[in-house]
């Protein structure tokens, strides 16, 4: 059994945790960065981002390409799933679109945890526009890895 050992200046609050780990994880988070999402809300389990669709984000049919609508979903079930300071990656995962996006949408993807049980978790995310309408519901598993996110920025800048 592995046990994990947290770092004196680790907040023990669950929601100082989760903006602890929101920050370790953003810092670090290049391709989230990229797209120009936002980060609204991050609570214990729970994650809420923003992105707006841009030119460059949109297919031949002139709506949002889907691997767009995947990234935000997929990033906001990663703080999520992470927002407890134990290393946490996806085992797998699915998507339904259900209408489309267009250039100029902002989507907002609200991740929910339903289930978390010893290792594994499981997490429903919601893509929709500002104005309410459903683009997209993704279902994602977690599987708990060795180590922390704090932690971990801290062995990346040499302070552990």
């Amino acid at each position: 059994m592995t046990e994990t050992v947290t770092q004196p200046d680790t907040p023990t609050d669950p929601q100082a945790l989760a903006d602890a780990v929101t920050q370790a994880m953003w810092s670090r988070d290049r391709a989230t960065q990229g797209l120009g999402m936002q980060l609204q809300s991050v609570k214990p389990g729970y994650a809420l981002i923003r992105m707006v669709v841009r030119g460059d984000m949109v297919n031949g049919h002139h709506i949002c390409h889907g691997g767009f609508i995947f990234t935000l979903a997929d990033s906001a079930f990663a703080f999520s799933c992470n927002s407890y300071n134990q290393n946490t990656v996806a085992s797998g995962c699915s998507i339904d679109f259900l209408a489309p996006a267009r250039e100029g949408d902002v989507l907002e993807a609200e991740a929910v945890e339903r289930s978390l049980s010893g290792r594994t978790g499981v997490y429903d995310i919601t893509v929709r526009t500002l104005s309410g309408k459903t683009v997209a519901l993704f279902r994602g598993k977690s599987y708990r890895i060795k180590g922390e996110v704090i932690a971990g920025l801290q062995q990346a800048d040499g302070q552990a």
